[in-house]
């Protein structure tokens, strides 16, 4: 069986982190696989006080690309949690990861649950969301969208589980 890669892209806030765990989860209980989980979040230092910009995440995701091969090495499939919002991040993500079936979920909410769930973190620059939001890349082209305020994390997890 081909070694497996979900991508998970959206806009911060948007419960990309909380879908990876359950989603890892629930893999493990029907499939009897592991996946593991690498973030952008594990290569960010993200706090209230600074923003991220597009050149920080494009250096870091070679980095990000290396420890999913890494993962793989040793395991069958790998979740990336990722806020991708430029063309060249996105392509230079599906160059490296091509070797291996990449899923492209697009995980996504209203605007305004954004931007409530990120005061509510307290651990994010205020407009990251709506930025993130407004430039999330690509637009379209995605395997299966899910909306995380209209469905719950578990019935998320189950359309994406559907459809490997």
């Amino acid at each position: 069986m081909q070694k497996q890669i979900i991508l998970l892209n959206g806009p911060s806030s948007s419960g990309k982190s909380t879908l990876a765990k359950a989603l890892q989860k629930l893999i493990e209980e029907k499939r009897n696989e592991k996946f593991r989980i690498v973030s952008i979040d594990d290569f960010l230092k993200m706090t209230a006080e600074d923003a991220i910009y597009e050149d920080d995440v494009f250096e870091i995701s070679e980095k990000l690309c290396e420890k999913t091969f890494e993962v793989l090495e040793s395991n069958p499939g790998v979740i990336v949690d990722h806020s991708i919002t430029s063309e060249r991040i996105f392509k230079q993500l599906k160059d490296k990861l091509s070797p291996y079936r990449l899923y492209l979920i697009h995980v996504t909410c209203p605007l305004d649950v954004l931007k409530q769930r990120e005061t509510e973190r307290k651990n994010r620059c205020i407009g990251s969301a709506e930025s993130s939001y407004k430039y999330l890349f690509p637009k379209d082209g995605y395997d299966l969208t899910v909306d995380t305020h209209i469905l719950g994390t578990d019935e998320c997890s189950l359309k994406i589980a559907e459809i490997l």
